[in-house]
């Protein structure tokens, strides 16, 4: 389980995270990430899991697996990063050790990407 304090939940955060973001895409999730100056309480990371992926047992099946694996990088992340991740509808039928490691690739592109803007 993710720890509430890292859980992104206002509307707002996950729309400047996807919008003024960068973007890696992957076979069954898209991570969009930012780096936040104004607010430094910890990284905080957000799931959209559409009904596209699915049922309401497979959505919720998908976003335990995302959750799971967002905790697992929380320590690679920095204080000011913002994350969201949203699933694709394959992720349905991904393992969680291939979510995991979609994951990770995706936040080392995100992390590439936002050395090269600065």
């Amino acid at each position: 389980m993710l720890p509430a304090q890292f859980r992104m939940t206002r509307s707002a955060e996950f729309g400047a995270t996807i919008k003024h973001g960068v973007r890696a895409a992957q076979p069954d999730l898209v991570v969009h990430a930012r780096r936040d100056a104004e607010s430094a309480e910890g990284p905080r990371i957000g799931l959209v899991v559409a009904k596209s992926v699915g049922n309401a047992v497979q959505r919720h099946q998908v976003s335990r697996r995302l959750r799971h694996a967002a905790r697992t990088v929380l320590p690679d992340l920095t204080p000011d990063e913002r994350v969201v991740i949203r699933a694709l509808p394959s992720s349905s039928r991904a393992l969680s050790a291939r979510l995991e490691q979609q994951l990770r690739t995706g936040l080392r592109r995100t992390h590439d990407l936002m050395e090269k803007a600065r």
